[in-house]
């Protein structure tokens, strides 16, 4: 062991500033004095426990539990709202006497609506006093409100090929 490599060390009397407990113990200082020691450390005392319960985090983190499930349920009820199929034909905000056509023939929300209009054209035409400006009027309102609906395909009227010359 090489010689004056080392530092000088001392007993050393070492203090606690918060209870006043005093012991020995080697270091290279002569005195020492702490703000806490473990005689009055709330981690050695137990009185950890008790503090958690004194600041509320307990309750801080529950009140953040209910928060974000309230949170969740609000956005829930938000997405349920924006499912349109579910709403009433009311709030196409039509013409009154197209409301009431749809309303008499049983169309009473938008999803019953749309299924008519994928139906085709017959299924319309079926609902007196909803004419051609009312379904227009209804098609750009669903659009607008993010419905999308296949359109039905029309078919073209097949006639029979007039015979040629020299057949």
């Amino acid at each position: 062991m090489r010689s004056d490599i080392h530092p000088t060390t001392y007993d050393t009397k070492v203090t606690c500033a918060s209870c006043g407990k005093t012991w020995i113990t080697i270091s290279t200082k002569k005195e020492l004095r702490l703000d806490v020691c473990s005689n009055c450390h709330p981690f050695f005392t137990g009185e950890a426990a008790r503090m958690l319960d004194v600041e509320g985090q307990v309750d801080r983190f529950y009140k953040k539990l209910s928060a974000r499930q309230s949170y969740v349920e609000q956005q829930k009820a938000k997405e349920d709202s924006l499912n349109v199929t579910n709403r009433s034909v009311d709030d196409l905000a039509l013409t009154p006497r197209a409301a009431d056509a749809l309303k008499k023939a049983g169309v009473l929300s938008i999803g019953q609506l749309v299924e008519k209009i994928e139906a085709g054209q017959e299924a319309l035409s079926g609902i007196s006093g909803f004419g051609q400006s009312a379904l227009t009027a209804a098609k750009k309102k669903l659009r607008a409100m993010g419905v999308e609906f296949t359109e039905p395909v029309v078919k073209a009227v097949e006639t029979p090929e007039a015979p040629q010359a020299g057949e």
